[in-house]
């Protein structure tokens, strides 16, 4: 599959296809939520920036684990690496142009608003 991001300026290569993604997710963490992204996940070996690694930018917030990437021409989130899976990378489905995000089945929900890293021991 192909990912780019709204303006174009930045591609990737997922090696899988949208029945071989280890899962496909949604989150209710704050980021997620105002990103309202559903998110597609494969392992970091299965996702290549192709073009525009140099339009990328990196946001971290809060335990400054999780790498958060947005194009900086326009804004789109295009993929993440999760602090709770760090050899996963979380990707944006709705940049992906051969996936009908709404036609979508099996979407599991991730607690990222309780997330267990976040509670005190």
């Amino acid at each position: 599959m192909k990912l780019n991001c709204h303006c174009g300026a930045v591609e990737a290569e997922i090696n899988a296809t949208v029945n071989e993604l280890a899962k496909i997710v949604r989150c209710n963490c704050s980021i997620c939520k105002r990103k309202n992204a559903t998110m597609g996940m494969v392992k970091n070996e299965d996702f290549k920036v192709t073009k525009g690694e140099d339009k990328l930018t990196l946001y971290k917030y809060h335990t400054k684990v999780a790498n958060h990437y947005f194009c900086k021409e326009c804004g789109i989130y295009t993929h993440h690496n999760p602090r709770s899976a760090p050899t996963m990378t979380g990707f944006n489905m709705g940049c992906v142009d051969e996936v009908k995000v709404e036609d979508l089945k099996e979407i599991a929900f991730f607690d990222g608003l309780n997330h267990p890293m976040d509670q005190e021991k």
